[in-house]
């Protein structure tokens, strides 16, 4: 490790030794934030996968209705359906501080009811396939707005981490090194030259002592 390019005296000693004590108090504090940050960041990924996994679940379910009412009713009919949305959904995001990172706070607004009567439409040209197929897509709409939130805090708190541990790296392997190589080679030559100066004033005395 390359030591800083500076002058050996005690003014000089004296202030990398305060930076040196800042860097490792910011590296200290950086460290903290990364693990807090990892031990947040896996309780979500877990959250994200369980999420993800039932959001699935649901909607291979929900689409193999879809399939099996498309293959028995008219195509015109379906499209028809679903042409015009049965409900408009709103969002309002919130900002929220995780460990200074911001994520969003999504708040939905929509009917509620429109799970328990997706559409309205006659049965008589529908079958129980259609109407499972509108019902279970309309109940994953919750779990499927949860995880767009989620799956967005994950991003944000995982670019976060990304940048903390190049700075803790930083810190740790270029920054602090530095310092203390530095902190090292002046300690040395201002040790060197006061030995020098001790030599070279008892040589003096000798001298005088000598006439």
């Amino acid at each position: 490790m390359a030591r800083l390019n500076v002058n050996p005296t005690r003014m000089e000693l004296s202030r990398l030794k305060k930076q040196l004590g800042t860097a490792s108090r910011g590296h200290k504090l950086l460290k903290d934030k990364q693990d807090e940050l990892m031990r947040r960041f896996i309780l979500l990924v877990k959250k994200n996968n369980q999420l993800r996994i039932d959001v699935e679940q649901e909607l291979t379910g929900a689409l193999s209705s879809f399939v099996l009412a498309n293959a028995t009713l008219n195509e015109a009919f379906i499209e028809e359906l679903v042409a015009i949305p049965a409900e408009d959904i709103t969002l309002d995001v919130i900002e929220k501080n995780i460990m200074s990172v911001t994520v969003p706070i999504m708040n939905f607004h929509y009917d509620e009811k429109v799970a328990e009567t997706p559409l309205h439409y006659g049965y008589l040209n529908s079958n129980a396939e259609l109407d499972d197929a509108f019902g279970k897509l309309s109940s994953i709409l919750p779990k499927l707005l949860e995880l767009a939130e989620v799956e967005k805090t994950c991003q944000l708190m995982s670019e976060e981490i990304e940048k903390t541990r190049r700075r803790v790296n930083a810190l740790e392997y270029m920054t602090i090194p530095q310092l203390e190589e530095t902190i090292y080679y002046i300690q040395m030559k201002l040790e060197e030259n006061e030995r020098s100066e001790i030599t070279r004033l008892i040589k003096i005395k000798n001298m005088g002592s000598n006439t």
